[in-house]
């Protein structure tokens, strides 16, 4: 047993790096452009009330409301800015009674023993539904969207809702029916059903479950496939949920998880003596996106774009390698979903306790099918009039033997070490007046990353750093009309605008972000679509470089002086605001930094000059190059004095700015430090033994004294070390310089990463 899961685990690890070969290493660990902090964000609108739990989210655009359900709460918030004092609220509390029973149902009395509100819908022109889990005892009601008043009457809800606030569920009013998928009891098994209307049904239970017992609900939609269809086929749900695995049964992979996709049929009611009461039209399938055996699904979004045929959906996972967690995000289209539904079943053999394909004859009209013309024509109106065979066929063929595959049969996006909790998609069209889906997606840690699909692949905006704590993103919501992103966490409700174009502050940097809601106008980077003049602005979406070329970008940042001595060590910083540029360093105007001085480290904060040499003297620009364009980020005008060896200072003297050194007028300079050094020994002769020791214990510490009581602050950044004895000074630094180790060139990068640079001296510069 123990070799057959060996060589299980040998199969398992070749087919994922089979998979994981086909992606480029880019792919795998997408970069975001920028990243924006907490402290960054501009035009953000928060709300909360001293409550928690904010992850039940409802829009009405038409209206202008956005409906949040909380813990205890509901909420009617103004979507043009849900930070107005205008809300309205509800309370929807647990008494003292209803806390002790919980309680003593061995349930946390600090976070499940709450009415947590579960399901939030409109259900008809003047109420909303509304199920909360009640202190482990689901309630519903109905709520007057006039009067926004907690009812006096409520409804069970112990069919309709979850007693767990954190178990899987959603849920959705159709036409008047609530449709929902959850585990609804304790222990109860997972089900999809139908309340409400007056033909409530079930998934089936036996003799096989059509539903694995661990069976996790993500999110569920309709689509309206009764429109414009030649065949009068049927509205649909479909439902995304995880489970075990059925079709395998080794040792290995028993108890691996994976996604899958159900479906059903909105006008099914149920058969007249088999299946009573039980989904006739029930199918699922294996969601399959990047790895061949576990899957997580995290989120899925259904793109409406106008056309159900042409639906998409977009769907994150995540599945774990060892102590690496990878998220993958993919699309999968409609069709290709109905078509793996018409494909062949799958049935489960007693024998050998697996599920295989069917091959043998299936019955007529189709199982698993919707009522549509054709099924008419043969005298079959409802789902009460299919055939006997065809409703013993759908009991135990729940499942199909195909699998649903994304769109181009890989991956659009993957992520390392983050976990993607949530996904919403805009369709947006650019200036190029092509259409780009514009992915928002949620983390476990608080961020959002919105990226765009260009020709199949995923560029990533930028990362925005939405909570000041990290906690994970469980809702997000899209408003067009308000240009609103919407994210639902346990301390409040964020609205963030989609586009984020007063960001970018250049030209270069608002074509380089190839934000399909930004362009540039000449002047300033703004939305497109809101734009009177949007035909004279320019967007790049393709390339992210065309269409500055001729243009100045901002003006050129004020040189920074930095004054060193000859062989200490100087930092010039040069912070890039893009994480996928890199920087591009020139001396003296454009000839390019010297790679092969073994004096020059170029890191991804700067430029260490190690051991300063006279011919170091010049001025350094950096340049922040991204895709072709350059654009200056800072500049520096760098002096290299010679080192005052034995010069003593017995008190501040003022400090003279001395011009840039040229490497031909060296000569005098040393006959000028040579003479003060002369002069200082004679008028310190009698204190030299004391003034000697003090200078050697002062060089082996690297420090020297300035001052610059009457003249202007210039900046002077060295970096130096201390030396542990003497002896160790005489074997390696007889000279009293620094010496940098390659090695520890990162740890100094690192060290002086964090260094603010302030213009005006300290006691370690000179």
């Amino acid at each position: 047993m123990k070799k057959h899961a060996a060589c299980y685990f040998v199969v398992f690890c070749a087919i994922t790096i089979g998979y994981l070969s086909k992606r480029s290493t880019a792919d795998l660990d997408a970069t975001p452009r920028i990243t924006v902090t907490y402290n960054e964000l501009s035009d953000a609108k928060w709300f909360n009330d001293n409550v928690k739990n904010y992850s039940t989210l409802l829009l009405e655009d038409e209206n202008g409301i956005l409906y949040v359900g909380a813990r205890g709460a509901i909420f009617s918030l103004n979507s043009s800015d849900i930070s107005q004092r205008s809300w309205r609220t509800i309370h929807w509390e647990v008494n003292a009674k209803e806390t002790k029973t919980c309680q003593d149902k061995g349930r946390n009395n600090q976070t499940e023993c709450f009415n947590h509100i579960r399901l939030l819908q409109r259900f008809n022109k003047t109420h909303l539904y509304v199920c909360g889990t009640h202190a482990f005892s689901p309630l519903c009601c109905y709520i007057n969207v006039k009067t926004f008043l907690l009812p006096a009457t409520f409804e069970d809800g112990k069919e309709k809702c979850p007693y767990d606030p954190v178990i899987g569920y959603t849920g959705l009013i159709i036409d008047g029916g609530l449709y929902t998928a959850s585990r609804y009891a304790f222990h109860s098994a997972p089900d999809i059903r139908r309340n409400i209307v007056p033909h409530a049904l079930k998934a089936e239970a036996s003799p096989l479950h059509w539903l694995m017992g661990d069976a996790e609900f993500v999110t569920s939609a309709l689509i309206r496939e009764s429109l414009t269809t030649a065949i009068g086929d049927d509205d649909k749900i479909y439902y995304f949920f995880n489970e075990n695995i059925m079709e395998d049964t080794s040792e290995f992979l028993e108890k691996t998880k994976v996604a899958r996709v159900a479906r059903v049929c909105k006008s099914d009611i149920g058969g007249k003596k088999i299946l009573q009461r039980k989904w006739t039209s029930f199918l699922k399938a294996r969601l399959f996106c990047s790895s061949p055996y576990s899957e997580i699904l995290k989120s899925a979004y259904t793109l409406d774009v106008g056309n159900w045929e042409a639906t998409i959906f977009y769907a994150a996972f995540m599945y774990q390698w060892g102590n690496m967690k990878f998220s993958v995000v993919c699309r999968y289209s409609l069709p290709d979903i109905q078509k793996v539904f018409e494909g062949p079943y799958m049935e489960y053999q007693d024998s050998s306790r697996k599920w295989t394909k069917y091959n043998g004859e299936v019955p007529k009209p189709r199982p698993g099918s919707c009522i549509t013309n054709e099924f008419r024509n043969s005298g079959y109106n409802s789902s009460q009039d299919l055939p006997n065979n065809v409703l013993d066929f759908v009991k135990l063929h729940p499942l199909v033997s195909e699998v649903v595959k994304p769109i181009g049969d890989q991956q659009l996006l993957s992520k390392k070490n983050i976990v993607y909790t949530r996904i919403a998609v805009d369709r947006v069209t650019a200036l190029d007046e092509q259409q780009y889906d514009v992915l928002f997606l949620g983390t476990d840690t608080g961020y959002i990353h919105k990226a765009v699909v260009i020709n199949n692949k995923v560029h990533i905006i930028e990362e925005i750093n939405v909570f000041k704590t990290p906690e994970a993103v469980e809702n997000l919501v899209i408003s067009k009309k308000q240009n609103s992103l919407y994210i639902g966490a346990q301390s409040g409700v964020l609205q963030l605008p989609l586009s984020g174009c007063n960001q970018y502050t250049s030209c270069y940097d608002c074509i380089l972000a190839r934000n399909p809601y930004c362009g540039w106008d000449g002047s300033t980077c703004r939305e497109h679509l809101t734009s009177p003049n949007w035909v004279q602005m320019t967007q790049d979406m393709q390339n992210g470089n065309r269409g500055c070329l001729n243009d100045t970008d901002e003006a050129p940042p004020i040189k920074k002086v930095r004054t060193v001595l000859k062989g200490d060590d100087v930092l010039l910083q040069c912070d890039l605001r893009s994480n996928l540029a890199r920087p591009q360093w020139f001396v003296n105007g454009s000839d390019p930094l010297d790679s092969d001085d073994a004096h020059h480290r170029v890191g991804n904060d700067g430029l260490l000059i190690t051991n300063a040499l006279l011919e170091h003297s010049g001025e350094y620009s950096c340049y922040s190059e991204e895709r072709g364009l350059q654009a200056i980020v800072t500049s520096y005008n760098v002096s290299v004095l010679l080192e005052l060896k034995g010069k003593i200072y017995s008190e501040p003297t003022p400090f003279v700015q001395l011009p840039t050194p040229a490497p031909q007028g060296s000569s005098q300079l040393e006959f000028v430090y040579i003479s003060i050094i002369t002069i200082l020994g004679g008028l310190c002769l009698v204190l030299s033994i004391v003034l000697v020791s003090v200078s050697c214990q002062q060089k082996r510490k690297g420090k020297y004294i300035t001052a610059n009581s009457r003249m202007n602050a210039v900046e002077l950044q060295t970096v130096s070390s201390n030396f542990k004895d003497k002896s160790e000074e005489r074997n390696n630094y007889s000279d009293g310089c620094l010496q940098i180790i390659p090695e520890e060139l990162s740890k100094i990068l690192e060290k002086r990463k964090h260094t603010q640079l302030v213009e005006k001296l300290d006691e370690s510069s000179v």
